[in-house]
């Protein structure tokens, strides 16, 4: 009987391309992953999304 790794969510975020799509790999902190098939124009519009709050715009309390 083969031991069974466990599943886990280390790792690092990653983005790997498969045909025409996006499939991007997020660990979550309870174990496992998120994986997410987006295209090349919601990854952009997810860019300028996260690009404001990363780079220090729209932070000051909340």
């Amino acid at each position: 009987m083969a031991a069974m790794k466990p599943r886990t969510g280390e790792g690092p975020m990653e983005v790997t391309r498969e045909g025409r799509s996006l499939i991007m790999r997020i660990p979550l902190e309870g174990g496992g992953r998120l994986v997410l098939e987006i295209t090349a124009e919601e990854a952009r519009s997810l860019q300028d999304c996260l690009e404001p709050i990363t780079t220090g715009a729209g932070q000051g309390g909340g």
